[in-house]
């Protein structure tokens, strides 16, 4: 991708709109573990991934072409499907798959190591993550551990799940800074057509069973496709193009705040003095990342 240069100057400072996509991926994804958890109840894993992505992707295609954006060539749509399958098969699928057996805190706890293996994917590409960055990485993980200290329910296959999940989600959302994906929202549509179609292959594939719906079920993948595929996962591709790795991950460490609230309001978990005090440092660990670095004349 060409503009590697320009985005690496753009991520430099917090414009309006970066920080408006910032908002989208903290708030909607922290919420998208309850509501996978809620989805996944009556319908299977894989299956309903297909569809959120499916449709999400089929109607953000189909209105971008309407107002005239050119369609992805054959090249883009391939790359498309590689980045699609890294990030919403590997990724989100994982992920997916691990809360058949996990707490959706505790997924999101693991999946805080995303900023980590981001800052570490970043260097293949001659990326630098700065010393406080790297401070606010260790942080915001302090605050994950202090967030779910003695609360952890995963089976160790589902742990191995989510500790997979974010290493094909970064590597792919670092990767595809470098790829000749379609531009701006035609990007992320191909993206989920394309991973949403692998997603449908797989749940063939291992045989997973359909069942009737319950209306739970289906309002929460309304939610999903809506909120957390139309809206949160065209912010985060901005943000990668736009943003540091170290800014564009860090919504790791608000969803499980987030998810912990959720799990308050509508679960009636209690969230005790250790609980605020792990999100009092899961914050600072968000400030000390996003923060906005010195402007540097380097480029590579």
């Amino acid at each position: 991708m060409s503009g590697t240069v320009q985005a690496r100057a753009a991520g430099t400072a917090l414009t309006p709109t970066v920080m408006l996509a910032l908002a989208a991926v903290y708030v909607i994804w922290g919420s998208t573990y309850f509501g996978i958890k809620v989805a996944i109840g009556s319908l299977p894993p894989l299956g309903m991934l297909a569809l959120r992505f499916g449709v999400a992707g089929a109607l953000m295609y189909g209105v971008l072409r309407a107002r005239g954006v050119p369609a992805p060539t054959p090249r883009q749509w391939g790359w498309s499907a590689v980045v699609g399958l890294l990030l919403l098969g590997g990724g989100t699928g994982l992920v997916t798959l691990a809360e058949r057996d996990a707490s959706s805190s505790v997924a999101a706890m693991l999946i805080a190591v995303s900023p980590l293996f981001s800052g570490l994917f970043g260097r293949l590409w001659g990326e630098r993550t700065g010393a406080r960055e790297w401070l606010g990485i260790a942080v915001g993980l302090a605050g994950i551990v202090l967030l779910n200290l003695g609360e952890l329910r995963a089976t160790p296959l589902a742990a191995l799940l989510l500790v997979l999940a974010p290493l094909c989600w970064t590597f792919g959302s670092q990767w595809s800074r470098h790829l000749p994906l379609p531009d701006g929202l035609m990007g992320s549509a191909a993206e989920m057509l394309t991973g949403g179609a692998a997603l449908a292959v797989l749940s063939v594939v291992t045989r997973e069973h359909w069942h009737a719906p319950t209306p739970a079920s289906l309002w929460a993948l309304a939610y999903l496709i809506v909120a957390g595929s139309l809206v949160a996962y065209s912010a985060y591709m901005y943000l990668v193009a736009h943003a540091r790795p170290a800014v564009a991950t860090s919504y790791a460490y608000v969803n499980p705040l987030v998810a912990v609230l959720l799990g308050v309001g509508l679960g009636g978990e209690h969230l005790g003095a250790l609980g605020v005090v792990a999100l009092l440092v899961i914050l600072l660990g968000v400030l000390l990342v996003i923060w906005p670095s010195r402007p540097t004349l380097e480029a590579t």
